[in-house]
């Protein structure tokens, strides 16, 4: 298990602070910023005292190809212009060959690079990501949420030869987010249509074994709100090559959805039990000849399937104060206060550098109450003119757990995740300074001379 240290790693979680505005509003590729602990958009987090959380989430079995050279679409940054408050991308089949990989270590993966060029311009950072040879998690979020995502822990299940071999399994990042703890999991499950009761196996062994550090959520149905997505691989039963694609060509779908083997599994499997689904009001996912929009001619002709899919779940009441409702009570999800409500769930159809289909489903979720006061706050000149300017102040929080290792970093502008600093410097406390509020560091005049 592999747990993302921030500028200020503590139990309590990530504590990485936001950049504010520099003086004059110049805020250029080059210009550079220190990371504050206050929201850089005052009048936003005041005008509602709870806005909702917005997710845009896309999964993508990518088939070993390279990111196309578009992804405005996908992303949906068109519409929302860098609206949504989080990216979640959960990718399967990037490719793994050996020579690639060894790359990939010395160097960020070229999906990673991509999705850190197109967001990134639009003030998302990396949060933190998780790769299991193919299967690869990709977390953003605006720079100025990063003091409220704390507890970023990431874990990693393999399922395939036995448990050995990484090409199948889940990968998974969890946190808390404003308070609330939320579980994102990126599943690639077995193939083919005679597995499905090996798939469901394969999930419930991915719960079992991952866990995570802390008492408030250990494992990933604990979490207040868990998402599950991926190429599940589960196909559509019964039904004939030319019946399945008679009732896609006359947008028969319903006729198809009664036999998907995940529709049918949700009554019966117990580890289903509480996840929700929007309608499949989209074509099958699943397969296409590459380069094209046309289902599979090759020898193979593999019967249209959807795939990739994206569910969510919420965690239930205490049994004793739990309604008495079916499982399917409403596609908002009320539990414990938290609403999640799905306001779009589709395929993208334009892409065909793989054989499947990408698929993005937009969420708000609406937490009863958001902790949003940072644990850090650093206190800074609005503009610095000369090396004296350099002084930066920080004041803790009273629940703040001081760490040795914790430090202050400068960034440029733009910057695309928590490594992209331009320099830092320890935030060092002496002994008799352990019952003040407020320290200073005065040597970050080093990182003028780039």
């Amino acid at each position: 298990m592999t747990t993302l240290k921030s500028a200020a790693p503590t139990e309590q979680g990530l504590a990485i602070p936001s950049p504010p505005r520099l003086a004059g509003a110049r805020q250029t590729p080059g210009a550079c910023a220190l990371k504050a602990g206050r929201p850089l958009s005052p009048t936003r987090a005041r005008s509602d005292p709870r806005p909702p959380t917005s997710v845009h989430l896309i999964t993508w079995n990518v088939g070993s190809s390279m990111p196309p050279d578009d992804m405005t679409d996908l992303l949906g940054l068109r519409v929302g212009d860098g609206n949504t408050d989080m990216y979640i991308i959960g990718l399967q089949e990037v490719n793994s060959m050996i020579n690639k990989r060894l790359k990939d270590v010395l160097f960020t993966d070229q999906w990673s690079e991509a999705c850190m060029d197109r967001l990134s311009p639009f003030g998302y950072v990396l949060v933190t990501s998780q790769r299991m040879q193919g299967v690869l998690l990709l977390l953003f979020a605006k720079y100025y949420h990063l003091p409220f995502l704390r507890g970023v822990q990431t874990e990693t299940t393999r399922t395939g030869l036995g448990g050995y071999w990484g090409n199948k399994g889940g990968v998974s990042a969890r946190m808390s987010v404003f308070g609330h703890t939320v579980c994102f999991l990126n599943c690639h499950l077995p193939a083919h249509m005679e597995n499905s009761e090996q798939r469901m196996e394969d999930f419930e062994s991915i719960l079992q074994q991952q866990t995570f550090e802390g008492q408030a959520a250990t494992g990933v149905l604990d979490h207040d709100v868990v998402f599950w997505f991926g190429d599940l691989n589960f196909r559509i039963n019964d039904l004939e090559m030319q019946v399945v694609k008679s009732a896609i060509e006359s947008n028969k779908l319903a006729v198809l959805w009664e036999k998907d083997q995940l529709n049918m599994a949700k009554d019966n499997e117990v580890v289903l039990e509480g996840f929700l689904e929007g309608p499949l009001k989209f074509m099958p996912t699943y397969k296409f000849d590459v380069g094209t929009d046309t289902y599979d001619t090759s020898g193979k002709k593999r019967k249209p399937a959807w795939t990739d899919r994206i569910l969510w779940r919420l965690r239930p009441p205490a049994a004793s104060s739990a309604p008495k409702t079916g499982k399917r009570a409403s596609m908002l999800g009320l539990s414990c206060g938290t609403k999640v409500t799905q306001h779009c769930y589709r395929s993208h159809m334009e892409y065909t550098v793989s054989d499947h289909k990408p698929v993005a489903s937009i969420f708000t979720l609406q937490f009863p109450y958001k902790v949003d006061s940072p644990l850090v706050t650093l206190l800074v000149e609005d503009e610095w003119t000369s090396l004296a300017d350099a002084v930066v102040a920080f004041r803790l929080a009273p629940s703040y757990a001081r760490s040795s290792w914790d430090w202050i970093g400068l960034y440029k502008v733009g910057f695309r995740h928590h490594k992209d600093y331009v320099g830092y410097v320890w935030a060092k406390q002496e002994e008799a300074d352990y019952q003040r509020q407020e320290h200073q560091v005065m040597d970050l005049f080093f990182v003028f001379s780039f």
